[in-house]
């Protein structure tokens, strides 16, 4: 099994991604791509639009990306109240549409367990209740 990883990896070793113009070595050097185990961080590649040099800028993509509406905020006058509104509550609707609403039955059944545990609830506390009056007055007299 090892000597067949050692030859996929030095077949691998000089091959080169011919959007970018690097080899597999080069991206991160002195491991093979092929079997390195994943990082949990995301991979210096650019997206197939973005200019040549921004992938070996050394920053990512989402770095770039955020840098340039952070420069346009300040420029950008705020909306008015009405469409701001109309907004958030066409929004509240698109999200009420994505819920997936009970059945008559399971309505029921739901409120059934409701209203069951409240009643419970309601006697536990009216008896621990009752009990500490009569301790109180029979303590007290």
């Amino acid at each position: 099994m090892s000597e067949e990883r050692g030859t996929r990896d030095g077949d691998t070793a000089g091959i080169s991604d011919p959007r970018d113009g690097r080899t597999a070595t080069d991206a991160t050097p002195g491991v093979s791509s092929a079997s390195s185990r994943p990082s949990g961080k995301r991979s210096g590649r650019r997206s197939p639009d973005s200019p040549r040099g921004a992938a070996g800028s050394g920053r990512s993509a989402s770095a770039v990306a955020t840098k340039a509406p952070a420069a346009k905020s300040g420029t950008k006058k705020p909306e008015n109240i009405f469409k701001r509104l109309r907004r958030f509550f066409r929004e509240v609707i698109a999200e009420l549409r994505k819920v997936i609403w009970p059945n008559r039955k399971q309505l029921v059944t739901y409120t059934t367990v409701v209203v069951v545990f409240v009643t419970v609830m309601t006697a536990f506390i009216f008896g621990i209740d009752l009990a500490f009056v009569k301790g109180v007055s029979w303590l007290f007299g």
